[in-house]
């Protein structure tokens, strides 16, 4: 099949809404997960279909992963600098991550729960993921997928250093690269054994805490997904796409994520899906370059992907302290019926996607307008009707038009 027009040729590189509606289902589907549990109650994850709902919660931040690594390659702006680029990453994530771990703080104590240093302290500077201890990532009580966005802080350190080496690879070695990038990651199961055996996880098997945390929480191998992402994205922008449909690259990440689900201990962690879910983005990208439908970029589904951050980081909020009165299953479980268990759901997504509007609409919207660029630049762009450049969600990627005018800083660009 001929290879598809480069994106970044004149007129060609699009916005990318279906990304952004795609961003919502991986948002949904870590939320389902982590309810997942209320129909299994004091079961064991092999005597159920528990293990299908956990698995499916780690194909959603596999997804966040690759698809950082491909959004800001795809806007990556060759006037940027590095100082900018960072300071719009942590404006970014930083207000939605400062207002939900204070509000964790308030219902701890309100709860009973012990407020430490070992389950806050690291938080706060989003470090918790370095950490190999349960308490510090998986603590009784605190905000646990906040954990995600330590690995998040290291890609945005590292991305401006690894464009410049990665667009030095020539085209027809992309693929190669991005093959040699998915080996990497399911091996590291296979690293992960030379590691200590005990603990072992709580829900039982051979797999130890030490074991899980390097596969599943270590930001340094969590990084490998971020650049598979970014050589997709160079895939698709030098025009080195096979053409997938997204159809057939949906089947593709269904039919890893029903093998992970038959895999033993800790190789059920590792991010099989990884590529095929890099293909799904490649091929929803390519679709919205193209103009076709995908089901994924209507208005709604915009809407939703776009407080989809918000969602993540406030769900488990609502489960844990929420009208579910969900309980620890590392410190007791109780039994719902399965009518309270799909009424304890319901409820949950509901006050879940309310939360995430407030959020989204009262602090993260407003944060990037205001801190996202020099107050000089926001001025600019407020009377010229803009939206703040820093807001990289796939929707909101710029279309470029004429070549920008060199910037008359000194500092190096992103690209250098």
């Amino acid at each position: 099949m001929p290879a598809a027009a480069p994106p970044d040729a004149p007129g060609v590189r699009s916005t990318l809404p279906s990304l952004t509606g795609l961003r919502f289902v991986a948002a949904f589907i870590v939320l389902i997960s982590h309810t997942g549990y209320l129909f299994f109650m004091g079961a064991r994850p092999e005597d159920n279909y528990a293990d299908y709902l956990f698995v499916v919660g780690s194909l959603g931040l596999t997804f966040f992963f690759v698809l950082s690594g491909f959004i800001l390659t795809w806007v990556a702006r060759e006037d940027d600098t590095r100082r900018l680029f960072w300071r719009r990453r942590l404006v970014k994530i930083f207000p939605n991550h400062l207002v939900t771990l204070a509000a964790t703080v308030v219902l701890m104590i309100i709860s009973g729960v012990a407020v430490t240093v070992e389950n806050t302290l690291p938080s706060v500077f989003l470090l918790q993921s370095f950490f190999p201890m349960q308490e510090v990532i998986q603590g009784h009580g605190i905000n646990s997928p906040a954990w995600s966005l330590t690995c998040e802080l290291l890609f945005y350190l590292c991305f401006p250093l690894l464009l410049p080496l990665i667009r030095r690879i020539r085209d027809n070695r992309l693929w190669l690269w991005a093959g040699g990038f998915t080996l990497a990651v399911l091996a590291m199961p296979f690293v992960a054994q030379l590691l200590p055996d005990q603990p072992v996880m709580w829900w039982g098997g051979d797999m130890s805490w030490w074991q899980y945390w390097f596969v599943y929480h270590f930001p340094v191998t969590r990084m490998l997904e971020f650049v598979l992402g970014i050589l997709m994205a160079q895939i698709v922008l030098r025009g080195r796409w096979i053409g997938l449909r997204l159809g057939w690259a949906a089947l593709l990440a269904v039919a890893a994520y029903g093998v992970t689900t038959q895999l033993p201990d800790v190789f059920a962690w590792m991010s099989l899906s990884a590529l095929p879910l890099a293909l799904v983005i490649a091929a929803a990208a390519t679709a919205d370059v193209r103009g076709r439908r995908t089901g994924f970029g209507g208005r709604r589904m915009v809407w939703l992907g776009e407080i989809s951050f918000a969602l993540y980081i406030v769900h488990y909020l609502v489960l844990y302290y929420g009208p579910v009165r969900a309980v620890d299953p590392m410190h007791g479980m109780e039994t719902w019926s399965f009518v309270e268990a799909v009424g304890d759901v319901a409820l949950t997504i509901g006050i879940s996607l309310v939360l995430a509007w407030l959020l989204y609409t009262f602090v993260e919207r407003p944060a990037m307008r205001r801190w996202s660029r020099p107050a000089a630049d926001t001025d600019t762009a407020v009377r010229s009707g803009q939206r703040p450049p820093g807001d990289l969600t796939p929707a909101s990627a710029p279309v470029p038009a004429e070549k920008p005018e060199p910037v008359q800083r000194k500092e190096p660009t992103l690209l250098q």
